[in-house]
C-alpha cells in the first residue's frame, strides 16, 4: 500500500507498506524499526509485541516524543502495560494499531508537525 502526503512533510516519511517491510526514502526495511521526523532507528527492535521490553521503550522516550505509535503487526496485539506506562506517567501518548495503521497515522501527524515516534513491527 503506498501512501500520499498533501503538502510538505519534513523528516522521514513513510512511502509505502507491504507485508514484512516498509519503504522509507526509497530504503527498503525488512525488519522492525523505530522512526521520529529527525531519526531513524533499524537495529534492536523484535519482531514481536511479545519481545519488547523496558529497554525498547525507555529508547522511544530518549527520543523526545509527545505521542508514540506501535505498529504490532498485521493485527494489533498490545505489548504489556507495564512497559509503556512511564511514557504514559510522563504526559506522551501511545497509540497502539496495526502496523499498516500506525504507518498511515505516522504520516498524518508527521504532516501534522507533531512530535511522532514509530515503532512498526514487521511480521
Amino acid at each position: 500500500m503506498k501512501f500520499a502526503l498533501d503538502g510538505e512533510a519534513r523528516g522521514f516519511a513513510i512511502h509505502s507498506y507491504s507485508e514484512g517491510e516498509v519503504v522509507i526514502q526509497d530504503r527498503v526495511f525488512r525488519g522492525s524499526l523505530a522512526l521520529t521526523p529527525e531519526q531513524l532507528l533499524d537495529q534492536g527492535f523484535p519482531n514481536s509485541t511479545d519481545a519488547l521490553d523496558e529497554a525498547h521503550f525507555k529508547r522511544l522516550e530518549a527520543l523526545g516524543p509527545e505521542v508514540v505509535l506501535v505498529g504490532s503487526g498485521k493485527r494489533q496485539r498490545f505489548p504489556r502495560m507495564e512497559l509503556y506506562a512511564p511514557l504514559l506517567q510522563r504526559g506522551v501518548g501511545v497509540e497502539v494499531m496495526s502496523t499498516p495503521a500506525a504507518c498511515r497515522t505516522y504520516n498524518i501527524l508527521l504532516a501534522e508537525g507533531r512530535r511522532v515516534c514509530a515503532l512498526l513491527i514487521l511480521d
